[in-house]
């Protein structure tokens, strides 16, 4: 071999051995770095090379960091995901203000709206009975919460989620899916295919039910057959304890056709029955002796207390509609809590039965609404 080709293999030779230096070095360089940088960022290099984001051992160590200009805060409970049942088109429906509210303590909750009119909002309507919009479903990681651990009692569960039930909770209602259910023994006054139907829930030892009893009687007889008349007991025994003894008299009379009558007796004489001292039926029984009803009859209908089931259906009905005051009213599905005026109420009627009062020459003037009186 000529010395010209050994000079060119020798410098062959030496540029390998440079070559595999560099590749040496490089791959040395991307340890180095690779380790630094796992070492002092929040991201861990094979997280950030599968798109994974922030480092758990990192998480792990800190309950709050920052990102990308965003404060990030650690909670001890699990995500909440939650299914807001709502209308849109119903303005008193709004959740701002009660989402807030939530967020306060529970403030890993995640929201999703459902239309109540599409046919994942009618099925989960169905299966969980809901009367009333907005409507709220969690997942069962709300088992977790505290919230959860100190108020059981307002979620109820079905198929592993859980219905919060608005009325124990205290939330407003913006629009009632259901109205009450008017029975074949219900008190009732007017047809049964009357346009709008007047339900009242009352107690006649509530002073705001005696007021506002002249009005709805008043009322009632000025539309005739255009509305029917359902008066339903919610005695509120922890004020008012003779309440319940009362609405036994009551149904008693109705059952003889006389629930009218009678009820303008209870109402005009609350003073007199409702006297604590008052412990038996005595004053009930010269109600009925003044109204020529068939006294013995009466008598037996109250000793056997034949309409106590009735009366705790009625009170189990209006607890489950949110209804914890006297005098309240469904006027078809819109509510109304308290004593409303004569013109309040012949504005609703009228707005249920397409009547326009705009340039009415109505001049009757009555007192402003009074609050509902409650347990």
């Amino acid at each position: 071999m000529s010395e010209e080709n050994k000079t060119e293999t020798m410098e062959e030779v030496d540029n390998n051995i440079l070559e595999n230096k560099k590749v040496k070095n490089l791959t040395s360089l991307v340890i180095l770095l690779t380790g630094l940088f796992v070492g002092s960022l929040f991201v861990d290099f094979s997280q950030l090379i599968k798109g994974g984001g922030i480092s758990q051992k990192v998480l792990n160590n800190k309950d709050v960091f920052q990102l990308d200009g965003k404060t990030w805060v650690a909670y001890p409970e699990p995500m909440i995901d939650v299914t807001v049942i709502n209308d849109d088109n119903c303005e008193e429906c709004n959740v701002d203000e009660i989402m807030l509210s939530l967020r306060k303590v529970m403030p890993t909750m995640l929201s999703n709206k459902v239309d109540y009119s599409s046919e994942e909002g009618k099925k989960m309507i169905e299966e969980f009975g809901i009367k009333s919009l907005p409507a709220f479903v969690f997942g069962k990681e709300v088992e977790d919460t505290e919230l959860f651990g100190q108020a059981q009692a307002i979620f109820v569960e079905k198929n592993g989620k859980y219905f919060m039930d608005s009325a124990k909770a205290g939330l407003p209602v913006g629009k009632y899916l259901q109205t009450p259910v008017i029975g074949e023994n219900a008190i009732k006054f007017g047809p049964d295919d009357a346009k709008v139907k007047l339900v009242e829930y009352s107690d006649f030892q509530c002073p705001y039910c005696q007021l506002f009893q002249k009005t709805v009687s008043e009322v009632v007889k000025e539309y005739g057959d255009k509305v029917q008349f359902v008066f339903k007991n919610l005695p509120l025994e922890s004020i008012h304890p003779r309440a319940k003894a009362a609405a036994m008299a009551a149904e008693c009379a109705n059952e003889q056709g006389k629930f009218m009558e009678y009820g303008d007796k209870l109402f005009a004489n609350q003073k007199i029955w409702g006297d604590p001292k008052q412990t038996d039926n005595r004053m009930f029984t010269s109600y009925a002796t003044q109204l020529r009803m068939d006294v013995s009859k009466f008598n037996q209908c109250l000793t056997d207390e034949k309409y106590k089931d009735k009366i705790e259906n009625d009170l189990k009905e209006a607890t489950e509609f949110g209804i914890s005051g006297t005098p309240a009213i469904f006027v078809n599905d819109k509510f109304k809590n308290g004593a409303v005026s004569a013109e309040e109420l012949k504005a609703l009627l009228d707005q249920e039965l397409g009547i326009n009062n705009e340039g009415g020459n109505s001049q009757t003037i009555e007192a402003p609404e009074v609050a509902p009186e409650v347990k």
